[in-house]
């Protein structure tokens, strides 16, 4: 992925009023330039910040929120009232505003001034006032935003805006995400995978089309051959290749094939603008294989990607990318595969059949070609190894009918008990919390899918936000998950979705 500062950016809204006075006035605008200069400095948060004039008006406050509307950069508006706004000024741009908000409740100093507060300085740092006119129009309005307190010198301040801004990049982002199915089909008789797509597009922005296996077969044949040698180069710096593969090596035409693969699809999706795409092992008519090296690689470089045509997956992939970029601990496409029942030493084993992302990898991958028992083509090429360790979630994405969910479980990612020498494919193991079995049982009664997004870069507080912007359904599991409150949970939602719509 692309630095977020280059294509991305929050504006800085500041609220007041005439009443005050031009001095009043100058001394507002000065303090908010500086706070939006000060953290667009910070080197905290993934985005530029943009301070905008004071807004003292309806008319300005409607013009503002119109041209965050058009603007292709602006992700969203961090709203800061440094005296009193009177809200109904408010209320005409904050019913068209379509960016997320994060109101920042926060006062220019840090400390009052004991022996020299007078009248002036009360009028002019005015924000435990004004904050709570504007947050009354906010809940009056029933728009969804984001409250962060404190000083905007805190670190604790600085990190829950960089959670916040990640997360509205990943919505913009998906507002022009385009997925590309390779086959145009999900896995046959699958339930989960499947969904509205004009329901994402209407929620999420995402546009999910197929296209035929043969436009990929005809590019693949036409990779010219020095692309080929470019790539198997790059492969030998990158990665520990079986002797197969190597130059000389009996399989070393399969490991072309591979790297004719990704460059066919490599210039497939970015000529088409794509974002992330799909495959299946139940249309390959034309190919040689099913594509592994290529879709591990082209994750890593920050496409979503789901397996069996799961456009749902693929989606949620390519947000976590976004919202991890420049974070340590990658994110990956994976299934919950098998588990490991030892009592107190519970543990699950995901992985996939060849497209596990190694941004996830705990050190140096393995390029290998092994047989696949599915799908009827020849031996694939894929990168295997060990996920790193630490905490990590996993995130799935299912349509209720109606509406989408999603649902979301705090983990520890950890080291295998033992080397798995004879498991040809990338990997991950985790305890999920609270603990295996609450989560398990968690898992199945909110619908979770057994495809996933799983990442140690990104934590539930992204995933919040995220879910929160989009005004999506969240069920979280981890710590303090209780199936009898879960229940209700569930329950309650249905209700509350069912009404709101």
């Amino acid at each position: 992925m692309q630095d977020l500062r280059e294509g991305f950016e929050v504006w800085f809204l500041t609220g007041s009023q005439d009443l005050y006075g031009e001095e009043a006035l100058k001394q507002v605008a000065e303090h908010a330039r500086e706070i939006a200069a000060s953290l667009d400095a910070s080197g905290k948060l993934p985005v530029r910040v943009v301070w905008k004039p004071t807004l003292k008006s309806s008319e300005a406050i409607l013009a503002v929120c119109r041209e965050a509307n058009a603007s292709p950069r602006c992700a969203g508006v961090i709203t800061w009232m440094h005296t009193f706004s009177p809200a109904k000024m408010w209320i005409a741009g904050l019913k068209r505003l379509e960016k997320p908000i994060a109101h920042l409740h926060t006062q220019y100093g840090r400390e009052l001034p004991w022996d020299s507060i007078d009248m002036d300085f009360m009028n002019l740092n005015q924000s435990a006032h004004g904050d709570r006119e504007f947050g009354y129009i906010g809940a009056r309005l029933r728009i969804d935003r984001r409250v962060i307190v404190g000083h905007w010198t805190d670190g604790d301040v600085l990190a829950k805006l960089d959670v916040w801004a990640r997360a509205a990049c990943a919505i913009l982002d998906g507002r022009r995400l385009k997925i590309a199915r390779f086959g145009g089909m999900n896995m046959r008789e699958v339930a989960v995978t499947g969904g509205d797509r004009v329901e994402a597009q209407v929620k999420f922005g995402w546009s999910v089309n197929g296209y035929g296996v043969g436009d990929l077969v005809g590019r693949i044949a036409d990779v010219d051959e020095r692309e080929v040698d470019r790539l198997v180069a790059e492969y030998d710096e990158a990665y520990t290749i079986a002797p197969a593969l190597r130059r000389g090596g009996d399989r070393h035409g399969d490991l072309r094939y591979a790297a004719r693969q990704e460059a066919a699809m490599r210039s497939f999706l970015k000529e088409g603008g794509f974002g992330g795409f799909t495959t299946t092992f139940e249309d390959l008519h034309g190919l040689k294989q099913l594509p592994g090296l290529a879709v591990q690689r082209l994750m890593e470089d920050g496409y979503g990607f789901g397996a069996e045509g799961d456009w749902k997956s693929c989606g949620l992939v390519r947000a976590l990318k976004v919202m991890a970029t420049g974070l340590r601990g990658g994110v990956s496409f994976m299934e919950d595969y098998t588990y490991h029942l030892v009592p107190g030493r519970e543990r699950v084993l995901g992985a996939h059949m060849l497209e596990i992302c190694p941004s996830i990898a705990a050190g140096r991958p393995s390029l290998e070609i092994h047989p696949l028992s599915i799908g009827g083509k020849g031996d694939p090429c894929r990168l295997v190894f060990d996920a790193g360790v630490g905490p990590a979630v996993n995130v799935a994405m299912i349509d209720m009918g109606g509406r989408m969910r999603i649902v979301a479980n705090e983990l520890e990612s950890v080291a295998p008990d033992r080397a798995m020498p004879k498991l040809p494919v990338a990997r991950a193991v985790w305890v999920p919390k609270p603990d295996f079995r609450l989560a398990c049982e968690a898992w199945i009664l909110a619908g979770g899918a057994h495809h996933c997004a799983h990442s140690r870069a990104v934590t539930m507080a992204h995933v919040e936000d995220f879910a929160s912007i989009a005004g999506v359904e969240l069920v979280r599991i981890g710590e303090g998950t209780d199936i009898r409150s879960l229940k209700n949970e569930l329950r309650w939602n249905d209700l509350a979705y069912r009404l709101a719509h």
